[in-house]
């Protein structure tokens, strides 16, 4: 550096916020009670204050302190230049939804993808009208598309892990039987062996035509016919109402009080009757998982919050 060139002033931020203090209160022990600390490290940093800006700022008037000409004329300013400090600093979670003009993108399985866009534009029609939601299929390898910012939120069963990878388990679901009213297995006890002996349609973005439910009947000697196997839960509910195939469907967990699951909603639309299965078939856990860099964002923070709600069936989060 050539030694004629200016020299930076190192600039202090905690210099400001005494000095707003100070010509505020105009006094230092007043200043020093609002900043919590005490009169004597106040009445060093006015000294400070006056070596850097070359003016008393502050002088005695018997037994008060009265501001200069430059205090005066800094004052208004000092003010200003602390709130905008405090709301560089402030956590951004603090947003004002109905302020948001921003467009998320969400990975998601149908069934879960159907549910979540009814629960969302319900909340944004009342919190935050300036959003747009884009809801992607479970095409993308989740992790790189998180981290690379293709998708803002994942959510469902979340069954990668990624050490950079924030992950918050929602919503534990059972797997009830969907099927059309009139159904054989609508009449009389519904038995393992009568459920097995059904028609069903599996769901598999992988054509697989088996899952859990045949690795519990195998645990009773049986197994079942899969007569179809369709990518989606949407189309699979959606034969089941018209055949006598039988189609899976998480439900809420059969307790007393609990809230109806969105993910039923569609099944309802189209008036299938849930059965509980008679087997012990493994819980659904619903997550949703997205990249650390947007943990602290506002507009991201009510996304979360509002899935959160919708996947919890709160009454704010419901039609009608």
């Amino acid at each position: 550096m050539n030694s004629t060139d200016p020299i930076a002033p190192v600039i202090d931020a905690n210099l400001a916020v005494a000095l707003d203090a100070l010509l505020a209160e105009q006094s230092v022990t007043r200043a020093a009670a609002r900043l919590r600390t005490s009169p004597a490290a106040m009445s060093r940093t006015l000294g400070r204050l006056r070596r850097i800006l070359q003016d008393p700022l502050l002088v005695r008037a018997g037994q008060t302190m009265v501001p200069t000409p430059r205090a005066l004329a800094l004052r208004d300013e000092a003010a200003t230049v602390v709130r905008r400090l405090g709301a560089l600093l402030t956590p951004a979670t603090g947003v004002d939804p109905a302020t948001l003009r921003s467009t998320f993108s969400l990975q998601a399985a149908d069934l879960v993808g159907a549910a979540l866009a009814a629960g969302l534009l319900t909340l944004a029609g009342q919190e935050a009208p300036g959003i747009s939601l884009r809801f992607r299929a479970e095409e993308l390898e989740a992790g790189p598309a998180l981290r690379d910012g293709r998708v803002d939120l994942e959510v469902g069963a979340i069954d990668h892990v990624d050490p950079e990878t924030r992950v918050e388990e929602l919503v534990t679901l059972r797997m009830t039987a969907a099927v059309r009213p009139g159904h054989p297995l609508t009449e009389g006890p519904l038995t393992a062996a009568r459920f097995a002996a059904a028609e069903h349609v599996a769901v598999s973005r992988r054509g697989r035509f088996d899952g859990p439910v045949d690795a519990a009947l195998a645990e009773h000697g049986l197994s079942r016919r899969v007569a179809v196997v369709l990518p989606g839960h949407l189309a699979a509910l959606s034969l089941a109402a018209r055949t006598d195939v039988v189609a899976l469907v998480p439900a809420a967990p059969d307790e007393a009080g609990s809230s109806p699951s969105p993910l039923t909603e569609q099944a309802s639309v189209l008036g299938l009757r849930l059965l509980d299965v008679p087997l012990p078939l493994p819980p659904v856990t619903i997550g949703m998982a997205w990249h650390p860099r947007h943990t602290a964002d506002g507009a991201h923070h009510w996304l979360r919050a509002a899935v959160r709600r919708v996947l919890r069936a709160e009454p704010s989060a419901r039609r009608g």
